[in-house]
């Protein structure tokens, strides 16, 4: 008959890593989000951004030319362990210039373990969608608005002719475009940053 203690000791050590990894997880993401960005620090970030959405994507100076607003998170952080949740500041733009500041925190359940980030453009196409947004207190994505996901079709160009949606959004990872990912549940608030 085996004994059942060393099966409880390794639950108890599992339980125990993924508790360290977690703490390391988080101490590495959460000076980031406590630390709030300046304005400037997110302008340039922004701008960062932009530059690689025009360079990676074919048609995306035609969105941005149809644009109302853009708002840009560059950096979106994404920790879990079981429960997880992002968090990422960012700017809206109109005419392409820096009009409000903003962050967006998401969370999540299920199976899930690791950080990453992620950069999201959220492209107001008619101006009625952009007034709901700037007059919102807290919006949230899929309740106050939908977002449209637009994927890169063939040959890696964006089709401007079939934009159709009032809000259109870009998520990109560190190899680039991502698809079959979701903005619902993630609400946007507008936040004073320091000049």
């Amino acid at each position: 008959m085996k004994s059942r203690v060393p099966a409880i000791d390794r639950l108890r050590l599992s339980a125990v890593s993924f508790s360290v990894l977690l703490v390391l997880l988080l101490g590495i993401l959460l000076p980031k989000v406590i630390h709030a960005a300046t304005a400037r620090e997110i302008d340039v970030s922004v701008d960062v951004a932009l530059e690689r959405f025009k360079k990676e994507i074919k048609g995306s100076q035609e969105v941005l030319a149809i644009a109302k607003g853009v708002l840009v998170f560059p950096s979106v952080y994404k920790a879990g362990f079981v429960v997880g949740g992002e968090y990422g500041e960012g700017a809206l733009r109109i005419g392409g210039k820096t009009v409000d500041y903003y962050n967006t925190v998401a969370g999540s359940f299920g199976l899930q373990l690791g950080a990453q980030a992620k950069t999201i453009i959220i492209v107001f196409i008619q101006q009625d969608a952009l007034d709901k947004f700037r007059k919102s207190e807290g919006w949230k994505a899929g309740v106050d608005g939908s977002v449209a996901l637009i994927n890169v079709g063939v040959g890696g160009a964006l089709d401007t002719e079939n934009i159709k949606d009032p809000i259109v959004g870009f998520v990109f990872g560190q190899k680039g475009l991502m698809a079959n990912l979701t903005l619902e549940g993630a609400k946007i608030t507008r936040m004073n940053v320091e000049k």
